[in-house]
């Protein structure tokens, strides 16, 4: 007899998120798998550390399957997902500051300077070593011009125009009004414009890839937490 491969992408969220609320296995890894790039470049935009923001997603996970419980649906279990990784970033980046005040108080000379180059991953299929080394280099200057935006206008940017969310969805993940995201967006993007002219347009989907062997070390690490290894 031939066993036929459970379609885990056909699931609806709530199905999705009750086997995932059971441990089941494929279920959480496809929970992980689909929302490990989104989850990332939203903790990165608040925290501006590649090593901090893969922290926030993993703890941010184990907090939200706690939960599961809890989901009723009202936004996507993407949306959801993304509401409490900004949560989890945003009270790392409360924490952090209050640990630098404590630091500048006691007189210690504290610089918080970015620890290495931004998460890269796999690069499009076939590029030719120009092309390459051009996407490489833009990316680059995009990802610096992004991380020295305001960090208001860096997390509805990344939501938006790098992870593709609806502004709805953007608005539902950071807690603000639509109107405020729209506002957010149309500065964002102007100080981006002013700063870097026409290379923008095509480009950001290269930014802040997280896939290859970074999304599924992730993946292992959060089901190894979760005893479903």
């Amino acid at each position: 007899m031939t066993l036929v491969a459970f379609d885990y992408a056909a699931l609806s969220d709530a199905e999705l998120a009750e086997l995932v609320r059971r441990r089941d296995v494929g279920a959480t890894r496809r929970l992980l798998t689909a929302n490990n790039q989104r989850l990332f470049r939203a903790a990165w935009s608040i925290l501006l550390d590649k090593s901090e923001a893969e922290e926030a997603v993993q703890e941010a996970y184990m907090k939200a399957i706690a939960a599961l419980p809890g989901f009723r649906g009202e936004a996507s279990l993407s949306t959801w997902l993304t509401r409490i990784v900004v949560n989890e970033a945003l009270e790392r980046k409360r924490r952090r500051t209050r640990r630098t005040r404590q630091l500048e108080a006691e007189g210690v000379t504290f610089i918080d300077g970015y620890r290495e180059a931004l998460m890269r991953g796999s690069t499009p299929a076939d590029p030719s070593p120009e092309q390459a080394i051009m996407r490489a280099e833009l990316a680059r200057v995009l990802e610096r011009a992004i991380a020295l935006l305001p960090a208001p206008f860096r997390a509805t940017f990344v939501l938006r125009e790098i992870e593709g969310l609806s502004v709805p969805d953007v608005a539902a993940a950071l807690t603000i009004t639509e109107a405020t995201v729209r506002t957010r967006l149309h500065r964002a993007r102007e100080r981006l414009r002013t700063a870097l002219e026409p290379e923008l347009t095509g480009v950001t989907a290269a930014l802040l890839p997280f896939a290859g062997l970074d999304c599924e070390g992730l993946t292992a690490r959060v089901l190894a937490r979760l005893g479903l290894t």
